[in-house]
């Protein structure tokens, strides 16, 4: 049987949560950094996003990030730019909700975009359609 020389298992790393529900300070973006929302995520750390400038880019969630603050579509995140590949970025930061709606009062972010609501497609025109209704006659006939 091997001993045991570790502090615990997963269920302390599980209970580690940095104070997330206290205010932190809004980290406004600096140069080669710039404000996107995510489009979708794609795994493997990655996801794609939609930065303000108007360009997709295929954003890679640091190290520090990866399994402590989840991301989802929708979200609101700062990234860094790369140098030497446009079409890339870093994740740097995620914004709470709160947060967002702040950077927009700032002017921030322009007014066109949509905050706390994941990308949904528009299928307005006929959702409601799922009631199926069945008359009597049919299932005295079977």
């Amino acid at each position: 049987m091997p001993k045991n020389k570790g502090k615990g298992g997963k269920n302390r790393k599980r209970g580690k949560n940095e104070a997330d529900d206290e205010k932190r300070e809004l980290v406004f973006k600096e140069d080669g950094q710039e404000y996107a929302q995510v489009l979708r995520m794609l795994g493997n750390g990655r996801c794609e996003a939609m930065c303000i400038d108007g360009s997709k880019r295929l954003c890679h969630i640091r190290g520090k990030m990866h399994k402590k603050v989840w991301i989802a579509a929708g979200d609101i995140i700062l990234v860094g730019l790369r140098d030497y590949q446009d079409d890339k970025a870093d994740v740097i930061l995620k914004y709470m909700p709160d947060e967002a709606r702040l950077l927009k009062a700032y002017g921030e972010l322009p007014e066109n975009t949509r905050l706390n609501e994941g990308i949904i497609d528009d299928e307005e025109d006929g959702g409601g359609d799922d009631y199926i209704e069945f008359e009597d006659e049919d299932i005295d006939k079977i």
